[in-house]
């Protein structure tokens, strides 16, 4: 009977000892071929990668690249580090894959994966941007981003998808370009809005409103050359000037015809240049393919696509044409006061007198007309002229009463205007106008200064200060 509750006991403490190791944590490195460590390691990595254990699976590639430098797999260890974090998604971890990319292109530089890198880095940057009224700082690293993969890796295959985010992203910071434009044009801002339309119009062909912006821009210049013709400068200046205008309005309006020929802005393009005399060109056939190819490709967006765009953060980027050529370059960067400070020098440099000053009015440093050159200048500080050693001529008369014809000057009197000590308590010294002389006056001490503290009355003495 003993012997059967001792077996009972061995046995349950074994079944207990077998249940218990199920829950225990097994260790990262165990079941791993001894043959291929960094294989199995690498293998375990990607598995914990799959299942959302994004952690487990950065510790068990560090552990294989610094276990294993020369392994065959560290290439790929590297990279798969940098989708570890671009997996787990948020800014904080985002900007770890994108150190993470970074140390794999400088060590692998010319790897196929190197643009895979490249293309997970600006596609991260595009994930954040926001849409054209607010911060465009993601939106330009994006497109930054883009233009490297495109420029530095152009056999790759993936740079037909970078040119269509790169296309996307320019669809964006061409927008921002137009609403501030615009805003500045209602405002009558002629010069920054000048600015931001030219910058538009030379950085981002393929934008879904360039029509628009190069019709305001014709607008723009329009308004610019009847302001000039109201300048007050020389009549070849200003036509020099307003011709000069009307040829950039001219130029922006044909620019809608010959490259934009099927939008929707053509017709008024045609009615301003008749409007200005100018000859009304004709749409190649392969610029009307181009133009139309462009529209074709760009989906269109409805109203509640607008109407709830309002509430989202990231752009809508439909209207982004699907053709074309991207522009690779960095952005034009216009200067409003830069414009404005080029138009000021045309103007001032063959202008006869300054914009706005009167006919016949004397220039700086010029004296009005009919003053006398030869009058002396009379120091406002001092209303009659002083005896001194330096004067050449002494005034017409004196206290004294000499004469000036001819006689030399009499000698200068005595110092007597310095501030004499008093001779005692209650006594002032003044200076006698008869005869130059000081004289001691008794002073009353209830009329002294009124600075000197009096003695309080009435309700006052209750008062502490």
């Amino acid at each position: 009977m003993v012997r059967k509750i001792v077996v009972s006991s061995v046995l349950a403490g074994l079944l207990l000892a077998a249940c218990g190791c199920r829950h225990k944590v097994q260790n990262p490195l165990s079941n791993i071929d001894s043959k291929q460590p960094d294989k199995g390691l690498f293998d375990r990595a990607m598995e914990s990668m799959k299942k959302g254990r994004f952690q487990e699976s950065r510790t068990l590639l560090d552990t294989m690249i610094n276990t294993y430098p020369d392994s065959e797999y560290i290439a790929r260890a590297k990279l798969a580090l940098g989708d570890a974090w671009y997996a787990e998604g948020g800014t904080a971890a985002w900007q770890q894959a994108e150190v993470q990319y970074r140390d794999f292109q400088t060590f692998f530089p010319n790897l196929p994966e190197a643009s895979e890198a490249q293309l997970k880095i600006a596609s991260m940057h595009y994930r954040q941007m926001e849409k054209p009224d607010r911060d465009f700082a993601q939106a330009s690293r994006a497109a930054e981003e883009y233009r490297v993969l495109v420029q530095q890796y152009p056999d790759s295959p993936l740079v037909p998808q970078a040119k269509q985010k790169l296309r996307e992203v320019q669809e964006v910071l061409a927008e921002r370009q137009y609403r501030i434009a615009h805003f500045y044009y209602l405002r009558d801002n002629l010069a920054a809005s000048q600015a931001r339309l030219e910058s538009l119009v030379d950085s981002y062909p393929l934008y879904s409103g360039i029509d628009e912006a190069l019709f305001e821009l014709g607008n723009l210049y329009e308004k610019e050359a009847a302001s000039l013709r109201k300048q007050r400068i020389t009549e070849a200046q200003k036509e020099k000037l307003v011709a000069q205008f009307e040829k950039k309005a001219v130029d922006a309006y044909t620019k809608i015809v010959t490259r934009y020929p099927a939008t929707d802005r053509v017709g008024d393009a045609k009615r301003r240049l008749e409007a200005l005399k100018a000859t009304v060109p004709e749409a190649t056939p392969d610029a009307l393919a181009e133009s139309k190819a462009e529209e074709a490709s760009r989906q269109k967006v409805g109203m509640v696509s607008r109407v709830t765009g309002n509430f989202k953060k990231h752009p809508n980027v439909a209207a982004a044409s699907k053709v074309g050529e991207p522009n690779l370059n960095d952005e034009t960067i216009r200067s409003a006061p830069a414009v404005v400070k080029d138009l000021s020098d045309q103007i001032n440099g063959v202008a006869l007198q300054p914009v706005g000053a009167a006919k016949g009015s004397p220039a700086e440093n010029e004296k009005a007309p009919g003053s006398k050159s030869n009058e002396p200048a009379v120091s406002p500080s001092n209303d009659k002229a002083t005896d001194s050693p330096g004067n050449d001529k002494a005034p017409a008369s004196s206290s004294t009463g000499a004469s000036t014809d001819g006689a030399p000057p009499p000698a200068a009197p005595a110092q007597v205007n310095e501030v004499q000590k008093p001779t005692g308590e209650g006594v002032d010294v003044t200076q006698n106008p008869g005869t130059g002389t000081n004289q001691a006056k008794k002073v009353d001490p209830k009329q002294e200064s009124s600075s000197k503290k009096k003695g309080k009355k009435g309700l006052r003495k209750l008062i502490p200060f």
